[in-house]
C-alpha cells in the first residue's frame, strides 16, 4: 500500500487494452476504485489524440490526454492544447528521404501525423489494418516530402515507420540513432513492427513530468506509471512507482520497479491492488 501516490498514468496498447482493443471489466473496476480514493488518472500513449480519446473517456480521466508519445497534450474537456512539440521540419524531410527507397520497394510504409490526421503515400493493407484498430481515416497524400515542401506551415507531430520486416526496422533504428543524437531526435518502438520519431522532448517521461509537476504541482514520488514497451521506459523511470506489464520486453521489465501480469491477465488491476488498493 502506497498512500502518497496522487497520479496514476496508464499506457493503452499492451497495458489497458490487448488484442481485443477493449479494456476488460476488472481493470475498469480497479481504476474506478483508485479514483474513489482521490487519485487522478491520466493516459499517456503513442496513439493519435483522436484514437486515444475513447480510452480516455472509458477510464473517466479529468486530466489532459498525452498523445503521440507526449508530443501532443490536450484537454478534451476544455479543448486547450497544453503542449505541441512537433518534429523539426528539416529532420522530417531528411528521414523521409532516407526511407523513400525502402518505401518504393514496398519494404515498409511511412506514416506522417499532421493536425491529428494520418497522412500516407498510398493506402495499403497495413495502413487499413492500422486505421481499423485506431478508428481513424488515413489520407492518401502521395509524396510526403513534397507535401511538406509545398506547405511550409505544416507541422509534423510524429513520423512512424511500419514494417513486418523486423530486421529492417532494427537496422533503421540503429542507423537513425547513430545519425541523430538523442538531443536532436527521440526514437522508440511502441510495438515491434513500428519505429517512431518525434521531437527530442516528445516522450512519455517528459510528458508525465509536465503533467505532474507543471500542471498538478506533484513530485515524481507521487506518480505511478504502468506501461509495456520501450516507449514507456522514460515514464516508468520518472515515476515513483514504475510498473511493467508481464508481456514487456526484458529491458523494460528491468527498468521497472515491479512487473505485473500480462494484459490478458488484467495486469493493471493486479498492479493497482498491489500498490494502491
Amino acid at each position: 500500500m502506497t498512500a502518497d501516490i496522487r497520479l496514476l498514468v496508464l499506457d493503452i496498447d499492451g497495458t489497458l487494452a490487448g488484442e481485443s482493443n477493449q479494456i476488460n471489466a476488472p481493470v475498469l473496476e480497479a481504476i474506478g476504485q483508485v479514483q474513489q480514493r482521490g487519485i487522478a488518472v491520466a493516459i499517456a500513449t503513442g496513439r493519435m489524440y483522436q484514437s486515444a480519446l475513447r480510452f480516455h473517456q472509458l477510464v473517466g480521466s479529468a486530466l489532459p490526454l498525452m498523445a503521440y508519445q507526449g508530443a501532443f497534450i490536450k484537454d478534451p474537456k476544455t479543448q486547450k492544447l497544453h503542449r505541441h512539440t512537433p518534429l523539426p521540419r528539416q529532420l522530417a524531410l531528411e528521414i523521409l528521404t532516407y526511407l523513400a527507397p525502402m518505401e518504393a520497394n514496398n519494404d515498409l510504409s511511412v506514416h506522417l501525423y499532421i493536425d491529428d490526421q494520418l497522412h500516407v503515400r498510398t493506402i495499403i493493407d497495413d495502413t487499413e489494418a492500422y486505421a481499423q484498430r485506431s478508428g481513424i481515416h488515413p489520407i492518401a497524400a502521395g509524396d510526403l516530402a513534397m507535401l511538406l515542401n509545398n506547405n511550409v506551415a505544416i507541422e509534423t507531430t510524429k513520423l512512424l515507420t511500419l514494417s513486418n520486416n523486423l530486421d529492417l526496422l532494427s537496422d533503421i533504428l540503429s542507423h537513425l540513432g547513430q545519425r541523430y543524437p538523442t538531443e536532436d531526435l527521440y526514437l522508440t518502438r511502441s510495438v515491434e513492427y513500428f519505429v517512431e520519431a518525434t521531437h527530442p522532448l516528445a516522450h512519455k517521461g517528459e510528458a508525465v513530468r509536465f503533467l505532474a509537476e507543471d500542471l498538478l504541482g506533484l513530485a515524481p514520488d507521487q506518480v505511478m506509471a504502468i506501461g509495456d514497451n520501450y516507449n514507456d521506459l522514460e515514464m516508468l523511470r520518472y515515476a515513483g512507482i514504475g510498473v511493467a506489464m508481464g508481456d514487456a520486453p526484458e529491458p523494460v521489465k528491468q527498468g521497472a520497479d515491479w512487473v505485473a501480469p500480462g494484459v490478458d491477465a488484467d495486469g493493471v488491476a493486479a498492479a493497482l491492488r498491489e500498490f494502491l488498493l
